[in-house]
């Protein structure tokens, strides 16, 4: 469709719950939800609707997806509705959608001329032909900060494990890769041109010493698997970076987290370290939404309240504005 491919921005304002039903799981019965599947611009969406209709879960929820795929709310106001009632669910004013658009470009042209490097999703390591050693990272919230540092104007190398890459930003420069090792090849490379690298993902810390070349049979009740570790993705860039390069990582943590966390940003030489709890419902491997602390290497902390990824990455690219 080509009027989804020329426009600087697509704004659906009204956009009722019947729209963002059909937004959110990908239907095509209309020339508006046409030109939506095929737009490569931002889209924004003004919800518009009875209060009841707003408030119901499965409208929050075909908003939220909507969020991680990268669209943007227009928040519903507080007001009259078209049933004569009052209370949420009127569409955003029309001076409050131009002035969001144009709050937008500006922020969205910040990181043009910046190159960025981002790593996400788990690493498999091989056992046997297979097997493997991994674990439950979705490469969610590296594919949203990707996302938004693409949205800002950057260029990004994204470095993604063995997950969908779907949803990704037209822009960004895809490296797919398995293993641990592949991750640390693929990483070291494209670092050196890199400004910034922003490593979300959930690489293996050991893999098998050996990797059976056929199918591995069962024949005893036990069986012992010897692991070596990893080469260490961050503490080599954090010693090859130079003063003008920055690095962030991640730590999700199970107990002491906020110590542990201290202490990686410190031995991984970090700028500033992404920290997340699995002790936090809303946060973890495969959800939809997290819950950060950003811990600086000055010691200092900003934390926020559980959002979804799409917003907790603008947040943590904030902050890395102020670095570059």
């Amino acid at each position: 469709m080509e009027l989804g491919k020329w426009a600087d921005a697509f704004v659906i304002a009204p956009a009722t719950a019947n729209t963002l039903a059909k937004m959110s799981h990908g239907f095509c019965d209309n020339l508006l939800l046409a030109t939506y599947l095929s737009a490569d611009c931002p889209v924004f969406f003004a919800p518009a609707m009875d209060l009841d209709m707003y408030a119901h879960p499965t409208t929050a929820n075909n908003i939220l997806r909507l969020n991680n795929f990268g669209n943007i709310t227009l928040p519903a106001g507080n007001g009259e509705l078209a049933s004569g009632l009052v209370g949420h669910g009127r569409m955003c004013e029309p001076e409050e959608i131009h002035q969001t658009l144009e709050n937008y470009f500006a922020l969205h042209t910040s990181l043009k001329g910046k190159t960025i490097l981002v790593n996400a999703g788990p690493t498999y390591e091989k056992i046997d032909p297979v097997r493997f050693v991994g674990n439950y990272s979705s490469g969610k919230m590296g594919k949203a900060i990707a996302n938004a540092l693409a949205q800002r104007g950057a260029t990004v190398h994204l470095v993604l494990g063995p997950v969908s890459s779907e949803g990704l930003h037209h822009t960004i420069q895809l490296t797919c890769i398995e293993s641990a090792e592949e991750m640390y090849d693929a990483c070291t490379e494209l670092f050196a041109v890199c400004d910034a690298a922003i490593l979300s993902a959930a690489v293996a810390d050991y893999k098998p010493v050996s990797q059976a070349k056929q199918k591995i049979k069962k024949k005893s009740d036990e069986f012992t698997l010897d692991l070596v570790k990893t080469k260490d993705i961050l503490k080599t860039l954090g010693a090859q970076k130079n003063e003008k390069q920055i690095l962030v990582g991640f730590a999700l943590e199970t107990q002491n987290e906020y110590e542990n966390a201290l202490t990686k940003l410190k031995k991984k030489n970090l700028d500033f370290i992404v920290l997340n709890s699995m002790n936090d419902a809303d946060a973890g491997f495969g959800k939809e939404t997290n819950k950060v602390t950003l811990i600086e290497k000055n010691g200092k902390k900003h934390t926020f309240d559980t959002k979804p990824k799409a917003e907790v990455a603008e947040d943590i690219l904030n902050l890395l504005s102020t670095y570059l």
